[in-house]
């Protein structure tokens, strides 16, 4: 999807959003979040030329916002999870006693199978089913005006290895390899190139090799989140408190947990609250303890990223079951990844233990 059509995509959703607010049960309030969402999030795109050039008739923006709101990836009745910060627990059974079987970060979705008399709306979202409390869920016209806020375009790769390049050309420079099945953030479409970020920078990818797509977050499952044999306590306890901040803001040069930190900002908040001193350059922490290979790699241990000089511009926290979590980008925030969603260059230990 290109700029300008996502910008028409959006503005009829919007549009449309306040004619449908008396069939969708909105208020004046969610009227207003709707035209302040469409100019905040579509006019600095698009300038003012296109929006004010743009013609929409009723019926187009019916179409388009009954489009959109009833097609995120399939969901028929939507719940969006509405905590501040952390994660939303999905359980096997009604109940704060019930086992975790997943979490869902802040603003993602999932399906409401069903709720219960005493508050609890049985859900699927992802890999992940289970029970929520419906006291942190947007449901109905809430979650539909969330959601369109929440909704992200993403480049999901059909290829092995997929070359990401620093231009729109096969003579661009290789910045990384991304594998078959990982998803990256679209900025815009280019023909027979999609125009992509990868942890905040700008590069390229063939559109041959990708699926454009709308969604919206899902949960997480606690597969995702289990640990290896053997691993030590303190590995086990800072993997355990930097999955906390999982959802929080990604803030160029920032080290809060909380308001927002940047990858190596981030990595340096969660050792500093084990006692441990780190360089807040991702650079600088490459070189910060012993080299070891991924085959040693174990949950507290660091990856680090390059670009296509080869220089490190990236760094992630090793959780565990093949997973990094990382301050990625703006739009994400920190979130957990497969450790191979881009090619990395260094793993380093930091911990003696």
């Amino acid at each position: 999807m290109n700029k300008n059509r996502r910008v028409v995509r959006v503005m009829g959703m919007c549009m449309a959003g306040m004619l449908l607010a008396g069939s969708m049960g909105m208020n004046a309030s969610m009227e207003a979040h709707a035209a302040e969402f469409a100019m905040k999030d579509v006019a600095p795109n698009a300038g003012v030329g296109v929006l004010m050039n743009m013609t929409m008739d009723e019926q187009e923006c019916l179409a388009a916002a009954e489009a959109s709101i009833s097609a995120f990836a399939g969901y028929t009745n939507l719940g969006v999870a509405n905590v501040e910060s952390g994660n939303l627990n999905v359980r096997e059974t009604p109940g704060t006693d019930g086992k975790l079987v997943g979490k869902m970060p802040k603003g993602s979705a999932c399906e409401i199978l069903e709720t219960t008399e005493d508050g609890w709306a049985k859900i699927t979202s992802g890999e992940v089913e289970g029970y929520v409390s419906m006291d942190f869920l947007y449901t109905g016209a809430d979650a539909k005006m969330r959601a369109l806020e929440l909704i992200r375009t993403v480049a999901v790769v059909n290829a092995d290895a997929l070359k990401v390049r620093d231009e729109a050309s096969m003579d661009g420079a290789v910045l990384t390899k991304v594998p078959l099945g990982e998803e990256l953030e679209v900025l815009e479409v280019l023909g027979e190139w999609v125009k992509v970020s990868i942890d905040g920078d700008e590069a390229y990818v063939s559109a041959e090799y990708v699926t454009v797509e709308d969604k919206l977050d899902t949960a997480i499952t606690m597969s995702e989140l289990l640990y290896g044999q053997g691993v030590s306590d303190l590995r086990v306890d800072i993997a355990e408190y930097a999955k906390q901040f999982l959802g929080n803001p990604y803030v160029w040069g920032g080290t809060s947990l909380t308001k927002g930190a940047d990858c190596s900002g981030f990595v340096l908040a969660v050792y500093k609250h084990f006692g441990i001193s780190l360089s807040h350059s991702s650079r600088a922490q490459a070189g910060e303890g012993t080299k070891i290979t991924a085959s040693e790699l174990q949950p507290g241990d660091l990856v680090f990223y390059a670009n296509s000089s080869g220089t490190i511009n990236h760094v992630a926290l090793y959780i565990g079951g093949g997973k990094v979590i990382h301050a990625s980008s703006p739009t994400t925030g920190i979130k957990i990844s497969n450790y191979r969603y881009r090619t990395p260059v260094k793993f380093v230990s930091v911990l003696r233990d």
